[in-house]
């Protein structure tokens, strides 16, 4: 089990291989769906002029991203009207909703690693590549037990955007993973598509 440290070099993230489990450690961001579509829209294509206090909450998160990890997740929070905010459940959300967005948000932001479970396609295992950056499968189902790994939310940006979708800074230690693609072109959910795909081709193709 390898301890990884956010934010992560470029070597750290070139020596690691699929398969291969981890625990993260430091600062990292939620996002999910808005958050993606807010970054690609308002700073990446720049298809809609910045409202209010999104080039505050964009120089911000550019330095948290700068080396570091996106984590594809909803969480449950309480504190909300004392501000005293707290991960009561994190568990990760079905990656491949950001598949159109996370290849160039990873190549802008210089970021390293994505969190989620399902994993990507294509476009992002070619944006793993270039940045280069991994993506690491969370546990899915086990939202209570992730949350024990969060020891402090920092801050949240765009809470506009509802509690499960905005940008929520949070510190970790230990938060568990694989990595499940790599820097090096590898993907274990593609092995397991094509296995899948096999499989179902051979059931179909026998008599009844």
């Amino acid at each position: 089990m390898r301890e990884i440290t956010i934010p992560i070099s470029d070597e750290t993230i070139r020596s690691l291989k699929v398969g291969e489990p981890v625990l993260l450690t430091g600062v990292m961001v939620t996002g999910r769906d808005a958050a993606h579509k807010w970054m690609i829209d308002t700073f990446i294509k720049k298809t809609r002029e910045p409202q209010d206090d999104d080039l505050e909450s964009y120089e911000a998160l550019k330095k948290l991203l700068d080396g570091g990890v996106i984590y594809h997740c909803g969480p449950v929070v309480s504190g909300l009207d004392t501000k005293d905010y707290k991960f009561v459940a994190a568990g990760p959300t079905t990656s491949i909703r950001e598949e159109p967005y996370q290849a160039d948000v990873m190549k802008h932001f210089n970021l390293k690693g994505v969190i989620g479970k399902g994993g990507m396609g294509p476009k992002t295992l070619t944006g793993c590549q270039e940045a280069p950056g991994v993506y690491f499968h969370a546990i899915g189902g086990a939202a209570s037990y992730i949350a024990q790994s969060v020891k402090q939310v920092l801050g949240v940006y765009k809470l506009e955007f509802g509690v499960p979708e905005a940008f929520w800074v949070i510190e970790v230690k230990d938060f568990p993973a694989v990595v499940t693609m790599d820097a090096h072109g590898q993907s274990q959910h593609a092995v397991v598509d094509a296995s899948s795909k096999k499989v179902l081709d051979e059931l179909l193709a026998k008599p009844y």
